[in-house]
């Protein structure tokens, strides 16, 4: 395995010894797979959007029926308790939270460990420094933000918030 910036085709290791080119054929359906892993990650990012979006409408939705209450204990802003509990749970100030129920919980924490080992297993790709790998990786980036970024927040990102879920960060 090579570890500077190469453009072997035959002979190319990709992460595990099983995944190991032997002909052309079979590094064009690696860059094919490497591509649609891409895709599949931007799908992921988008699920866990939505996931979101729709556990927030249904506290939202349980707080308007008073079955969930915030965290706020009604003191006044200048308390130093309500200051400290406020940095312990976690809470800023005018935002209400509420307790995410246990099936939404694990459901949140298995898409976001399959984003976060996705996001890691592509980056363990990159570090092939093989740049038709490398061209893979981005293209399929490109191509799944192209299919799931369809939609926009106007208003988030004229408010500057936009570019707050998309960074450049593995996770």
């Amino acid at each position: 395995m090579h570890m500077l910036w190469n453009t072997q085709i035959i002979d190319t290791c990709i992460i595990f010894p099983q995944w190991h080119i032997h002909s052309n054929m079979s590094f064009l359906f690696s860059i094919l797979v490497i591509v649609c892993l891409c895709v599949l990650y931007e799908y992921l990012r988008v699920v866990q959007q939505a996931l979101d979006l729709r556990i927030a409408t249904s506290l939202a939705a349980a707080r308007g029926k008073g079955r969930t209450r915030g965290l706020g204990s009604g003191r006044s802003a200048s308390d130093p308790e309500t200051e400290e509990t406020g940095l312990l749970t976690r809470k800023k100030e005018g935002t209400v939270c509420a307790p995410i129920p246990i099936v939404s919980r694990v459901l949140r924490a298995a898409v976001y460990g399959a984003s976060v080992f996705l996001s890691f297993f592509l980056m363990l790709i990159f570090m092939t420094y093989n740049a038709y790998l490398i061209a893979a990786v981005v293209v399929g980036a490109a191509f799944g933000h192209f299919i799931f970024g369809d939609l926009m927040n106007v208003d988030a990102v004229l408010a500057g918030a936009g570019a707050a879920g998309k960074t450049m960060a593995c996770h």
